[in-house]
């Protein structure tokens, strides 16, 4: 059917709502959209129903993967909003926890965690330092995670098995299980890139190649996805990694900045990723016309966010609320956030946590504080930054997708 999003723009839905022959009669009868809007508010689209939530990605929306795998982060993450440490590389709640809340979907259990996993409304398959390319720098040699995006779209195919089949089988462990057709009505996001970047540019590879074939790979893992059933993307492009502590702290030799402050070859590179993946998107809606896709532009909400801190009630941008070594952007890659020294035998932490990491943008140099991420969550929610323009709880629907 047709119908209205929250912009008053006519996108498809997936839902037969109404009969072919009536929306043919409703179309015929109107002569703009304006009356369309006055005359026919009851087929107003309705708010999404999705009962499951599955995520991919890196340490964005990673709720415990890369703990249960290499293991557990210490205080102080976790300390604002959990008071311990969550396994989420933030002083409280991610982007996808909020998105979870607002659903009305309880928090994502790691497919990787083995201890107190609930998968009744899905699964998150993130992990930290994970790539769209696999890369072939260990996690042990300083690299990046093992399990890259087409890894993390085989667990989802084994996931989508083994809990079927333990649905079937029933006994206790049936209710932590996601109904069968949970899989053709719940959200899929996907939140990855970052890392490619920063591999991109230690490799001295091609911008343009390395891009392309991460493109390659990325819809290869989405049409996969949507062979297993998926229907309903929520993609999010990569943020103004230019603007991240630990790119300033440790690439001194790029001293270009903006008049922010960020460097802007790494920008530059950012924006170049997110103009191929609004491509690749668009090309995805093409070929499945079924599904709906959305793209996401965590960039320009994030970099108006570090631009404008001070408007918005945050300060010093630029320098990591939890860390050690002070300076412009408090960050030591030796002595992390959360890292403690031995001082006559007693454990002492050096990678202390600021004041009130409330008023602050980074949380530990390469993530953001619980603050930032409810910040851009809420720039996001209602799809002011979106392609569509559909807000979170009308995903579901779809019109042609063009890039931005």
């Amino acid at each position: 059917m047709l119908c209205i999003n929250h912009n008053g723009i006519v996108i498809h839905s997936n839902h037969n709502y109404l009969s072919n022959s009536h929306q043919m009669s409703l179309l015929s009868s109107i002569a703009s959209l304006h009356i369309f809007l006055l005359l026919l508010p009851s087929i107003l689209c309705k708010p999404c129903d999705f009962p499951a939530i599955f995520a991919l990605g890196d340490s964005n929306s990673d709720t415990g993967g890369f703990s249960a795998a290499f293991g557990p982060l210490s205080s102080p993450y976790g300390d604002t909003f959990f008071h311990m440490p969550s396994s989420r590389f933030s002083d409280g709640r991610l982007i996808i926890d909020f998105i979870a809340e607002n659903l009305g979907l309880p928090y994502l259990s790691s497919y990787l965690d083995s201890l107190g996993a609930n998968f009744s409304h899905g699964a998150n398959f993130a992990t930290s330092l994970s790539t769209i390319i696999p890369q072939n720098i260990t996690l042990a040699q300083g690299g990046y995670s093992p399990f890259s995006l087409d890894i993390q779209a085989m667990q989802f195919s084994q996931f989508q098995s083994r809990s079927q089949f333990i649905l079937r089988k029933g006994g206790v462990l049936k209710s932590l299980m996601p109904m069968k057709d949970y899989f053709s009505r719940a959200l899929y996001i996907i939140d990855i890139g970052q890392n490619d970047l920063t591999a991109l540019y230690f490799s001295n590879s091609s911008a343009e190649q390395y891009i392309h074939d991460a493109m390659k790979a990325f819809s290869k893992t989405i049409k996969s996805l949507y062979n297993n059933g998926g229907r309903y993307f929520w993609i999010h492009n990569t943020g103004p990694l230019g603007c991240l502590p630990y790119v300033l702290r440790q690439v001194p030799g790029y001293r270009k900045l903006d008049s922010v402050g960020c460097a802007v070859v790494f920008n530059e590179l950012a924006k170049k990723f997110n103009r191929m993946l609004n491509e690749t998107v668009a090309q995805l809606q093409k070929e499945f016309p079924v599904a709906a896709f959305t793209y996401v532009d965590i960039y320009s909400a994030k970099y108006l966010l570090i631009s404008q801190a001070t408007k918005f009630g945050f300060r010093k941008p630029l320098m990591a609320c939890c860390g050690h070594g002070g300076g412009a952007y408090n960050y030591d890659s030796i002595a992390r956030c959360g890292t403690s020294v031995s001082v006559h035998g007693n454990e002492v932490l050096i990678g202390k946590s600021c004041m009130d990491s409330s008023k602050r943008v980074s949380w530990d140099g390469a993530h953001y504080t619980e603050a930032a991420n409810k910040w851009v969550f809420d720039q996001i929610v209602n799809g002011h930054f979106s392609y569509p323009s559909n807000s979170l709880n009308m995903a579901c629907y779809n019109h042609n997708h063009k890039s931005f």
